[in-house]
């Protein structure tokens, strides 16, 4: 079967965003003051095939654990769909 995994990577809540930061003030430059907290990740889209969704599932978990996020200072989450 195959599958999409679109997949979020975005810094922990505790983490530090100086990329955040910046856009956000940024948005004020530009007289958005009414935007909150701006936080900046990465969005990946990964095609894969697989026998079944569990299958799926440990892949883009192992995608996600050993390249995609640091997860020292990453969170990820996911939506898996099959096509």
């Amino acid at each position: 079967m195959n599958f999409t995994a679109k997949i979020n990577v975005m810094p922990k809540k505790e983490i530090l965003d100086p990329q955040g930061k910046a856009v956000h003030l940024g948005l004020e430059n530009l007289g958005l003051n009414s935007v909150g907290d701006v936080r900046i990740g990465r969005h990946i889209t990964m095609q894969l095939s697989a026998d079944d969704e569990t299958q799926a599932k440990q892949m883009v978990e192992e995608a996600c654990t050993k390249l995609l996020a640091n997860l020292i200072m990453e969170s990820y989450e996911y939506e898996l769909a099959a096509e």
